[in-house]
């Protein structure tokens, strides 16, 4: 699979005989978050570092993606744009997978138990980035969890969640969807697996985006269409293989 991430100049046949690239950009932009793109439409990312410029190829259709949201109870406002893309991901120390990118360019679900990148409050937001996390010290201190690749579990509690407070500062973070359901941060490879997570009690809600929302809202039940794409130490956790951390 190719990489989701293009550097621009290397997809210079996308804009080859434009006398302005980047309105080209902006209007391939326009046309696919409006559910009108060109086959094979791309769209361009701004980071939030101004001098960086990157090409996005989309994974999912947005027409299919808009039709699956619309059926969750959520009120959809304007997506992000990418000036709010930066300010969030470098308030908070992370970047949006391609495929959560997708789902907040095209709306932004807004209701009961959907985060509010926007206009939701630092606390909010900070205590669903860290409640994986939380759950998983919940159970170092409480449920005796303890990965046998993390070595010797210190006899004192406190000590405990403190060594395992650090060894999950390498594993990858996760990032809220809606409730408690997670995607993974960037980097990682396109439609990658949904997470419900609960403490240590972490399942698969979806192989991808996609098949999430159908999960979700589609009235069709939590099933899993293909094997999930593997996220270290979550993907462990909803294969039940904990022994092998």
């Amino acid at each position: 699979m190719a990489p989701t991430y293009i550097r621009r100049f290397a997809c210079l046949r996308a804009v080859e005989g434009s006398a302005n690239p980047e309105a080209l950009l902006d209007s391939e932009q326009s046309r696919l978050l409006t559910g009108h793109p060109r086959p094979g439409a791309i769209r361009y990312l701004r980071t939030w570092r101004a001098s960086e410029m990157m090409l996005l190829v989309a994974t999912f259709d947005p027409e299919r993606l808009r039709s699956l949201i619309s059926a969750s109870p959520a009120v959809l406002t304007d997506g992000l744009s990418e000036a709010e893309f930066g300010e969030v991901e470098h308030r908070f120390g992370f970047q949006f997978c391609s495929d959560h990118r997708e789902l907040l360019a095209l709306a932004l679900p807004l209701g009961d138990s959907w985060p509010d990148w926007r206009d939701g409050s630092d606390v909010d937001l900070r205590s669903r980035l860290d409640w994986p996390v939380y759950g998983v010290l919940f159970d170092v201190e409480k449920n005796a969890f303890w990965p046998s690749s993390w070595g010797q579990r210190p006899g004192d509690i406190g000590s405990a969640v403190e060594v395992a407070r650090e060894h999950m500062r390498s594993v990858p973070k996760l990032v809220p969807v809606f409730s408690h359901r997670y995607l993974p941060a960037a980097p990682c490879q396109p439609r990658s697996p949904v997470f419900s997570v609960y403490h240590t009690d972490t399942i698969y809600y979806g192989s991808d985006l996609e098949d999430y929302l159908l999960n979700e809202f589609g009235g069709q039940g939590r099933t899993i269409e293909r094997k999930p794409s593997h996220i270290a130490f979550w993907s462990e956790l909803a294969e039940g293989r904990e022994g092998e951390l």
